[in-house]
Order: C-alpha cells, then structure tokens, then sequence
C-alpha cells in the first residue's frame, strides 16, 4: 500500500482530553481537526504523526497504534489516525503560519468539532480503557 497522497492524523489523549488544532484555512467545512500532515517520502504515519504534533502543536508525543484509515468525508484525503501519548510540551500554536488556535477538547465533545463525524475507530479508542 502506497503512502501517495496520504495524511497522517496524531490522536494525542490525555486526562480525558483530546488535542485539536484549528486551521487558518479550513479545508471547506472542516475546521478544528487533529494534528496532521502529509507523509514525507519513506515516512511512517507513525513518524509522520510525532512530527505533525511537534510541527503544530508544540508537544512531544510517543506514537502508540494506527487507529485506521479512512478517505475523508470533507477533504477526500485518505487519512491514517494514529494513537499517541503525550509526553512533554505545553500545546500552542506552534506553527502559526498554518495553525490559529489549539484547544484541549473533552472527549464527549469531540463531535462538536466534526463536521463529518469522528471516525468510529478514533471514538471507540478514546471511549476505551487506553485513552486516560
């Protein structure tokens, strides 16, 4: 399976929490979104995930699993989410050139922030026993 065109999304969990970024140019309805960015050439999604989160927020995180992937319903993106644990860093807009705002969400309310639904592997690991 080919990398081409492909996203990787950084789930970073924490107290009950969820990391979201809010784009300066939203991708039509799709404003908030997790920290995320294509993959470089010979990249991993997990690799691409860490460095996205650094990249954009500012936090170092471990990458824990691929959640799973998926074509995007707003951006037709294909998309591979992975877990990640945070590790250090207080999360800001470290790119502010792409990024506008960070904001911890709690995991009840992630939907808020979805336009096209929260991907029900990502729900089913944050509703899960791993995701504290």
């Amino acid at each position: 399976m080919g990398s081409n065109g492909a996203v990787a999304g950084a789930v970073i969990a924490d107290a009950g929490r969820v990391l979201l970024i809010r784009r300066r140019s939203p991708e039509g309805s799709l404003v908030w979104s997790f920290p995320s960015g294509k993959l470089d050439p010979g990249e991993t999604p997990s690799d691409a995930a860490a460095r996205e989160a650094r990249e954009e927020a500012g936090v170092t995180v471990e990458p824990l699993v691929v959640l799973g992937s998926r074509i995007h319903p707003v951006t037709g993106w294909r998309v591979v989410y992975v877990a990640c644990r945070l590790l250090s860093g207080e999360a800001h807009a470290a790119s502010p050139r792409e990024v506008a705002e960070v904001r911890w969400v709690p995991f009840g309310r992630l939907a808020e922030y979805a336009p096209g639904g929260v991907y029900p592997p990502v729900q089913a690991y944050l509703d899960g026993p791993a995701a504290v």
